[in-house]
């Protein structure tokens, strides 16, 4: 095998990059497709995981063809396309010069892509890498019948998973955008309304208007609310109204398909006696939580304390 390596001619440039692009380039592809979309879909979501292992998958696949494959059976995919042949002094170049040699095609990089141009003007046609790891690039006779069949057979599976994955994570990442969009105008509109009557109660009503606040508030703030209504009955309740006055959809945290805040600002009336009306005004933040299709309070902050104001003329 040596002698018939050493008579053999170098591989062209055009013959190590396109076994290069079928070796390396796409499975490139699938990975950075797979990569992008596991950045845009949430972290440890069910669409992450896919996507994250599905990668990995791929990044194995495309090492052991790289370097497992040549170690043991002195081919790669797309160098038995071409016919070529990575070598050494001894003969086929082992795993760990294998691998070192891939190692240093960081250099050819680095170097501004000139190592990987090196071959067109080195009488041997080596690249940086090359010359660290003493090894050759050299044509060799064909790896058998169906090669070229098996390359394309293997192009077309990644074609087809790289527009599967794309198609998918589109779906995914649209689908995410359009519940959050629909989720922002939900309560944008619901949001105020949900407000004024989980804080708003009548004198004659108290009982039902708690009742219907405590619906309208999730298992982790209702017992914070029964607490506040309770304080209430102990002190006597008159008519309290509520009414949003201006509000917006906080970005910061960003909303999602079932979580969402708000910044409200309140005026309101409290008391039955046209003489005695006390105005009131608040600013306060809302969290929300989405419970099948109806968004309920998972928490309210107080910015501002209600400020009460004199009664009629």
């Amino acid at each position: 095998m040596t002698a018939v390596l050493d008579q053999a001619a170098p591989a062209s440039w055009l013959q190590r990059a396109g076994a290069f692009a079928i070796d390396v380039l796409a499975g490139a592809g699938l990975i950075v497709t797979l990569a992008l979309l596991a950045l845009s879909a949430p972290l440890y979501s069910w669409f992450w995981w896919v996507c994250t292992v599905a990668a990995a998958l791929a990044g194995v696949a495309v090492l052991v063809n790289r370097i497992g494959l040549p170690a043991f059976t002195g081919w790669s995919l797309g160098r038995s396309v071409f016919g070529i042949r990575v070598v050494s002094a001894a003969g086929d170049a082992g795993l760990l010069r294998l691998l070192l040699r891939d190692v240093a095609h960081l250099l050819d990089t680095a170097a501004v892509f000139v190592g990987w141009l090196w071959p067109l003007w080195d009488a041997r046609n080596r690249t940086f890498a090359d010359l660290l790891a003493h090894t050759e690039v050299r044509r060799v006779e064909s790896a058998g019948e169906g090669v070229r069949r098996r390359a394309g057979a293997v192009l077309l599976v990644l074609a087809v998973l790289s527009g599967i994955a794309g198609g998918l994570g589109y779906y995914a990442v649209y689908r995410q955008d359009r519940a959050v969009d629909q989720a922002r105008a939900q309560i944008a509109e619901q949001g105020p309304r949900i407000v004024e009557e989980l804080l708003s109660y009548g004198v004659d009503s108290v009982d039902e208007d708690f009742a219907k606040a405590q619906s309208l508030a999730t298992d982790n703030y209702r017992q914070q609310l029964i607490a506040q209504q309770d304080a209430v009955r102990k002190a006597g309740p008159t008519t309290n109204d509520y009414w949003a006055v201006s509000s917006a959809v906080l970005s910061n945290p960003e909303p999602t398909a079932t979580e969402a805040s708000m910044l409200m600002a309140l005026q309101g009336q409290r008391g039955t006696n046209p003489q005695e009306l006390k105005f009131i005004t608040a600013t306060v933040q809302v969290d929300f939580t989405k419970s099948g299709d109806r968004w309920l309070v998972d928490n309210l902050t107080v910015l501002k304390r209600p400020a009460l104001n004199g009664g009629g003329q």
